[in-house]
Parts: structure tokens; C-alpha cells; sequence
């Protein structure tokens, strides 16, 4: 609970803090990466874990006069596929996604947060690239610097080098951390 607490807190202080009133370093990163991204004609996709923080990078987008759509799990099944088809075939410029969709017609994709299982999250991005999608998929890691999220993204990529050695594959799971990795995310 205290590790999903942190994480939160890297994405946005007012995820654990309603009376919170000050600046999210992440979230203004975020709605730069899509302003550049509109700039240069292109659509993004924005991947989280935690649908609270998508309603604030919605309300940053609404306050911007940016359209977008939504999917959370909360999504009926019947309106996913219709909103996935209406994003690849006009100009909304933003999805923001906390499950797994298939959309073509971004050619960026946003991670807002990092995810334990790097093949999920890798998994996400390859949604970009599903057949159709005619442009350099570019993606960027929204990372809060000298936090548990830097750290997730080491034991990532450690597990991944280590699974890759022994199986070809890569992906963590929260499950299968030892106490040791578990104290290394905390301590740095």
C-alpha cells in the first residue's frame, strides 16, 4: 500500500492530498508533450494505472480547450470499440487510456507512470504500432526524478536483462520481487 502510495504521489500530490494547491511538475510535462505533439500534426496516447490521475490530465486538457477521449475500465465493452474507431478516423488529438485498447491512429504514446511489468507496459506501446498506423510511433516515459519511479524503472530493466539471459522475455511483477528489491526501491 505504501509503494502504490509513492507512485501516486510522483504522478500528483493531489492523488493522496484534496487540500494539496501546489504545482505537479509531471502533469505540466505531460500537456507539453502534447502540445508538441499537436504541434507536429500528430495524436497521443496516454497510458496510466491510475484512473484519478487521467481525470486530472483531463481536466488540464479540458481547461486547455484540448478534446480527448476516455477509457477506464468503467468503459462498457460496446462503447470501447466505437471510441477506439472514432479516435483512429478523426482529429481528436488525445486518448487517455488505463486498459488495454487497440488504437492506430496516435503516433505518440505517453506513459505516465511506469508499470511493474515492463511487457505490460511494452504491450501498451505496441497498441500504437497495430496494423494501420502509417507513422514513427515515438514514445515518451514521464519519470519524476529521484523517486520510486526511477527505481522501478532500474529493477526493470535489470529483470528485463536478467529474463531476457535466461528466457528470452522480459516483465516484472510485484509478486516476484525479493524483500531486498523491495527495500532497494525505497532506499535508492
Amino acid at each position: 500500500a505504501e509503494l502504490m502510495q509513492l507512485r501516486q504521489l510522483c504522478c500528483d500530490p493531489r492523488l493522496l492530498f484534496e487540500d494539496y494547491r501546489g504545482h505537479g511538475a509531471k502533469l505540466d510535462t505531460i500537456m507539453e508533450l502534447v502540445a508538441s505533439a499537436m504541434e507536429g500534426g500528430e495524436k497521443a496516447l496516454i497510458f496510466s494505472q491510475f484512473t484519478s490521475f487521467l481525470d486530472l490530465i483531463a481536466q488540464r486538457l479540458e481547461e486547455a480547450g484540448i478534446a480527448f477521449y476516455t477509457i477506464t475500465g468503467q468503459t462498457p465493452k460496446k462503447d470501447r470499440v466505437e471510441l477506439v474507431n472514432e479516435f483512429n478516423g478523426n482529429d481528436v488529438p488525445v486518448f487517455l487510456v488505463s486498459l488495454k485498447a487497440g488504437l492506430t491512429g496516435a503516433s505518440v504514446v505517453i506513459h505516465a507512470d511506469p508499470w511493474w511489468n515492463a511487457a505490460a507496459q511494452q504491450q501498451a506501446t505496441d497498441r500504437a504500432h497495430r496494423i494501420g498506423q502509417t507513422r514513427v510511433v515515438s514514445v515518451q516515459k514521464v519519470i519524476a526524478k529521484g523517486t520510486i519511479e526511477e527505481r522501478i524503472l532500474h529493477l526493470q530493466e535489470e529483470k528485463s536483462k536478467l529474463a531476457d539471459q535466461v528466457i528470452g522475455s522480459s516483465g516484472i511483477s510485484l509478486a516476484s520481487l525479493s524483500a531486498d528489491e523491495l527495500m532497494d526501491l525505497l532506499e535508492g
